[in-house]
């Protein structure tokens, strides 16, 4: 009898879904804060393009506040939790799409939120892609600990702009040149069309 196959981790826009989590005003002082919601509102910005689903979550808003606006989700209704995982908020949604089979995930923390709602989401058998240039915490050695623990429970960890790529599949679909990869968000210096390129987390989660 042959072997189990592997998941091989594909994402495809009719099957997936985008989770923002917590991205809220009262996080501002974490590190990267301000890196990871500008790659967060570039996956929202495709995830519309394509018409893939999108929750939003907030931690207890009445302590930390609302969701920054430079995230551009003010069309998208959070959902205010306590719970560390966005499970249990977001449930309706997820028995709404019976398709769904992924799960792209943003914000933070990595240690806490992102990594219950990844083991959560695992246990109802999706396919988790965390996106590590979009998550962070107050502590790093937090998130690369938590990047691995995620690894090790079967979550696959990407990039936003190998993300985004396997959404769009081919350089011939028509919202290609929206995102083309000449506009990613790059490490540092000048960008491929000569104007500055922004700033992302560099990481070595393994």
């Amino acid at each position: 009898m042959a072997a189990a196959r592997p998941a091989l981790g594909r994402v495809l826009p009719g099957s997936s879904m985008l989770f923002l989590c917590d991205m809220q005003e009262k996080f501002r002082h974490v590190v990267y804060f301000r890196q990871i919601v500008s790659v967060a509102a570039r996956m929202l910005k495709v995830a519309r393009l394509l018409n893939v689903p999108t929750v939003l979550t907030e931690q207890y808003p009445q302590g930390l506040g609302p969701t920054v606006p430079e995230l551009g989700a003010q069309g998208l209704q959070p959902h205010s939790k306590t719970c560390f995982s966005m499970v249990p908020v977001v449930q309706q949604e997820l028995d709404a799409r019976p398709q769904l089979r992924s799960v792209l995930l943003c914000g933070l923390e990595t240690q806490a939120c992102i990594l219950q709602t990844a083991l959560d989401l695992l246990d109802r058998g999706l396919q988790v892609h965390v996106v590590v240039d979009a998550c962070t915490s107050r502590s790093q050695v937090d998130r690369l600990v938590a990047l691995s623990r995620m690894r090790q429970s079967g979550a696959f960890l990407s990039t936003s702009e190998g993300l985004i790529l396997q959404l769009m599949g081919d350089a011939a679909h028509p919202q290609f040149k929206e995102e083309a990869p000449g506009q990613s968000v790059t490490l540092s210096g000048r960008s491929r069309q000569g104007g500055p390129r922004r700033q992302i987390i560099r990481h070595d989660p393994w």
